[in-house]
């Protein structure tokens, strides 16, 4: 297995798939606990059916570089979820399922319609799964991927005392002169970012795992901010790492496979945190 790992490795698709899944994971876990505690987890799989309907309007277009149109598509999206989810007549789960189911029809309803493609079953399943996208990355867009996946950290690490007082307590952040307006907007174009490049990775369905699942599992574990986003980030790249590896030995999608290893790392993390609690009491 090890001599059939070293011959894949030679492959400079597979070290390109490996460097993206590393920074996508990296990056979906940093902001991944903020959006559970602040009881947003879903942000993520409505932005992704936004994606999904602006890649679909970008291969009807046949645009050579689809982010182009979907990234500023995708941000606008969560800037529009943003200010909804604040109105008081519709609220941030409504906003978030209208938005979502709309763009995922939208989407599908026009690679229908004007798609030239003779594989659309194939097309979309690739889109919604992330089959083999990671694996026909360029060089271009791995580099793009570095380029965003380094801002994204930056951002992160710059503005983290911001986005934990946003985060527990954004009445108490408002009273110290916050504008947590404003670094709400930060975090939701932040993930727009992330989620346009977890498409290449476990496809549009399946993008909520990705920022939900090493979240949980460090919270089973650690009750500190900072202990859980950094555990939340070891075990993401590490599920990313060992999800993509399977599936190239194995021969399974790599979306499903990187999210069955997170489910898989829940759970032991979710019977690790119950026996560590029962010998505390």
């Amino acid at each position: 297995m090890l001599d059939q790992l070293a011959t894949y490795l030679q492959f400079p698709f597979v070290r390109h798939a490996l460097i993206v899944g590393v920074l996508i994971a990296l990056c979906s876990s940093l902001l991944g606990v903020t959006l559970v505690l602040k009881r947003f987890s879903f942000i993520g799989d409505g932005l992704s059916h936004v994606a999904f309907g602006a890649m679909s309007i970008a291969a009807v277009l046949n645009l050579t570089n689809e982010m182009l149109l979907i990234l500023p598509i995708t941000i606008l999206s969560a800037v529009l979820l943003l200010r909804t989810g604040q109105n008081a007549k519709i609220k941030g789960d409504a906003a978030i399922a209208m938005i979502s189911v709309g763009a995922l029809a939208f989407g599908y309803l026009i690679m229908n319609i004007f798609s030239t493609s003779s594989n659309l079953s194939g097309d979309v399943c690739s889109t919604l799964f992330g089959s083999t996208s990671i694996l026909t990355l360029t060089t271009k867009e791995v580099w793009l991927c570095v380029a965003l996946s380094v801002a994204v950290i930056l951002i992160f690490i710059l503005f983290y005392n911001k986005i934990f007082a946003v985060t527990f307590d954004e009445n108490f952040a408002k009273a110290t002169g916050t504008n947590a307006n404003r670094y709400n907007l930060l975090i939701a174009v932040v993930i727009a970012v992330i989620i346009v490049l977890a498409m290449n990775l476990v496809g549009s369905l399946l993008i909520s795992a990705l920022v939900i699942f090493p979240a949980l599992s460090a919270m089973r574990l650690f009750h500190c901010f900072k202990h859980v986003t950094i555990f939340s980030a070891v075990l993401s790249v590490c599920c990313a790492l060992l999800g993509i590896l399977i599936s190239i030995l194995a021969g399974t999608p790599v979306g499903s496979t990187i999210v069955a290893v997170d489910v898989a790392v829940f759970v032991i993390c979710y019977l690790l945190g119950w026996i560590m609690g029962g010998v505390r009491k």
